[in-house]
């Protein structure tokens, strides 16, 4: 059966001929009437297709919470102090945030006002009654493009669902994948000359970083990451940016490791990294692949903020307490499949080879680099060879 997406894609392509990959990863992910990101399905849940780290356990959230209030207190505690969530969902991670806060007797806890960004419709109605409930205000983050506020931006696996332009080398050139419908009805790829200037730039720069791509490469460019930036720099006068997200710097993104880029699909909990994946089940498959945190840093610091600090998530939650919360939360744990579950899910949070492994992007404006905030404080052992 053909899909809202799959429909709207197919009429475009229609219209305009072979379009840009980052054309039909846009609609198939967020067409108004069926895309992945805004149909009525929940989908980052045990039952959906994946599961993210506040889903996984609110002691992620309780962590996060401790960087949060730092970035208050270094602001002057201001008597209200946002928090702008992009891909905010049902509004979990910022419910365990404001939990988090209420245990540890956080007077910003009656500070913090929400600013949910959300593409989803369904998941707003769900998130304003949860908010009601918990007696978290909420405000339109759309307000404070006129009027910025302090506060703390978090993005967790939010950019790495953004749009990207996917290339392919051929002839000693990255070439643009552009998507057509085959004549059998399939959807099949050509490549063509990248036409958008700002692509051009972007592949320049990776020459000028010393990145050497070869013939045959497939990669991703993510041009949204800087239109994202600029929204949050209109927003956030003062206070922190944390960005986590599967990703990799530049060098090692491109690198030989990853010579067949890493765009992947997800569904029922199943990855799939094959090039015909992406065209399979439009609108109802996540498409994502890493984030350049390179190219973020350099977006944010063109946006005004300051770069305090990349680490890995692990490194984070271990900076931000993460040991004291989870034997407190043992110590308090009415039942011992509690605490199973507990110790479940801080060994997933923090497994370097899977959500431990995530990097931590972290820039403030009118914060102070020393002495490092928490979340940077900490550095994991060395591995022994």
């Amino acid at each position: 059966m053909t899909t809202p997406a799959e429909a709207a894609i197919r009429a475009e392509i229609a219209r305009r001929g072979p379009i840009p990959f980052v054309d039909f990863m846009a609609l198939a992910l967020g067409h108004a009437e069926g895309g992945y990101y805004t149909a009525a399905t929940a989908r980052p849940t045990r039952g959906g297709d994946f599961l993210t780290a506040p889903e996984l356990h609110p002691v992620f959230g309780a962590a996060l919470a401790r960087q949060v209030a730092e970035a208050w207190e270094r602001v002057g505690r201001p008597a209200r102090f946002q928090l702008i969530e992009y891909g905010a969902g049902a509004g979990t991670l910022a419910l365990a945030i404001l939990a988090g806060l209420r245990d540890d007797g956080s007077p910003l806890a009656d500070a913090l006002v929400y600013a949910p960004v959300e593409l989803n419709r369904h998941r707003l109605a769900e998130l304003a009654a949860r908010a009601a409930a918990a007696r978290l205000p909420l405000v339109d983050p759309a307000e404070l493009d006129d009027d910025p506020v302090a506060g703390v931006v978090v993005a967790n696996e939010f950019l790495d669902a953004l749009p990207v332009q996917l290339l392919e080398v051929r002839g000693g050139w990255a070439r643009e994948v552009r998507v057509t419908v085959e004549a059998d009805g399939s959807f099949g790829e050509t490549l063509e000359e990248p036409a958008d200037p700002a692509l051009r730039n972007r592949l320049e720069r990776l020459a000028r970083e010393g990145i050497a791509l070869v013939e045959g490469q497939r990669l991703e460019v993510r041009p949204a990451v800087e239109a994202w930036a600029r929204a949050v720099g209109r927003r956030l006068a003062a206070g922190l940016v944390i960005a986590i997200d599967y990703g990799a710097p530049a060098a090692d993104l491109y690198g030989a490791r990853r010579r067949a880029g890493t765009l992947m699909t997800y569904r029922g909990h199943a990855a799939e990294g094959d090039p015909g994946a992406p065209y399979r089940d439009v609108g109802e498959r996540d498409i994502t692949a890493h984030v350049d945190t390179t190219a973020l840093g350099a977006a944010l610091a063109d946006a005004g903020f300051d770069l305090l600090g990349e680490t890995s998530q692990a490194e984070l939650l271990v900076g931000c307490g993460l040991e004291d919360l989870v034997q407190r939360r043992q110590a308090g744990a009415a039942r011992a499949s509690e605490a199973l579950e507990l110790r479940s899910a801080v060994l997933r949070l923090l497994d370097p080879r899977h959500l431990g492994g995530f990097r931590a992007v972290l820039a403030g404006r009118g914060i102070a680099a020393d002495p490092p905030l928490r979340g940077l404080s900490y550095r994991m052992p060395a591995r022994r060879a």
